[in-house]
């Protein structure tokens, strides 16, 4: 796996890629040395992003600067990912900018509520959040549950914010400001 740095108005992003596709992506809130750490390891190095790696990350630096951006058809690497994760994250893909889910409505459409912790637990091993987008997978009640992001359920609202989704509002639903 290959790897890069890079800058957004949200912060400093790590980012891998295999031939496959993106493998890893780590939000900002990491120090240099821990974003480091963590984006090159299991092996990985750092690379020079092919051109759809640096059209990925341009989309990225868009998406930081509050466009709205669809990742649904970033070509992933999920190697390695167990299969129940997967079909959570196939899901999760159809649910675009300024949208929200539950993760019991994702665990419905997994055939079973019962899956909800199961989600969650799928949701906090997202190799590749924002591009599979974890930050929309919200509790029952409205409020953002957990994120295992630097700075938590903080990073989780303020993509969310980015994107006019009202946490609190049934999900769903978004803010339209006035």
């Amino acid at each position: 796996m290959e790897t890069a740095i890079f800058n957004t108005a949200l912060g400093e992003f790590g980012i891998g890629w295999t031939d496959a596709g993106l493998a890893r992506l780590q939000l900002p809130g990491l120090d240099q040395d821990g974003l480091e750490q963590r984006i090159n390891r299991g092996g990985a190095r750092p690379g020079e992003p092919n051109r759809e790696i640096a059209a990925l990350i341009n989309s990225i630096e868009d998406y930081a600067e509050g466009a709205a951006v669809d990742f649904s058809a970033v070509p992933l690497d999920l190697g390695g990912v167990p299969e129940f994760h997967r079909r959570a994250y196939a899901l999760l893909l159809g649910i675009g900018w300024g949208e929200t889910t539950t993760y019991g409505a994702l665990a419905r459409q997994l055939g079973d509520v019962t899956l909800s912790r199961a989600v969650g637990a799928a949701m906090g091993a997202n190799p590749i959040p924002l591009v599979i987008p974890c930050h929309r997978v919200l509790a029952s009640d409205g409020k953002p549950g957990g994120f295992s992001a630097p700075g938590g359920a903080e990073s989780k609202l303020r993509m969310l914010s980015l994107e006019g989704v009202a946490v609190g509002a049934p999900a769903g639903q978004m803010t339209f400001g006035f």
